[in-house]
């Protein structure tokens, strides 16, 4: 059974609460992703902060715009845990339309976030080593 932690992301860009809100929008813009996990000092996850998230700044008061991303960021987050199988998720992503979600450790530590694009790499990868191995068996039966 596959698991989130096979193909999770590990190198995870992460904001804290206090984080000013334009600080983390330029994180994502920088980092070309559309949302990121919040985290307080022990990296325990405490809310996602997205793209849909900040579009309330269009339209909000001036006070907004000196906010932080605690005041944004989605919370509880939805988060899988790392042992979790892996068909969860693609479930959970297929019916909410989310287009990532955190993954935490037994004590909700951020370990990684998986993304739709980890699972079509993923998905991709599969194809091309199936492919390589009817290949390789092709040019065997072929030879002989």
């Amino acid at each position: 059974m596959l698991k989130v932690e096979d193909v999770m992301t590990k190198d995870v860009i992460a904001v804290k609460q206090e984080t000013p809100i334009y600080e983390a929008m330029a994180v994502m813009r920088k980092n070309d992703i559309t949302g990121m996990p919040v985290i307080d000092d022990e990296m325990t996850l405490v809310g996602v902060i997205t793209e849909k998230d900040v579009l309330r700044l269009f339209c909000g008061d001036e006070d907004d715009k000196n906010k932080t991303v605690g005041f944004f960021m989605t919370r509880p987050a939805v988060s899988y845990r790392e042992n979790e199988n892996l068909q969860s998720v693609c479930d959970f992503m297929m019916v909410n339309y989310f287009r990532r979600v955190p993954v935490v450790s037994k004590k909700s530590k951020l370990v990684g976030i998986i993304s739709r694009p980890d699972i079509i790499d993923y998905i991709i990868e599969q194809r091309q080593q199936t492919a390589q191995t009817h290949s390789k068996t092709s040019c065997v039966s072929s030879a002989t």
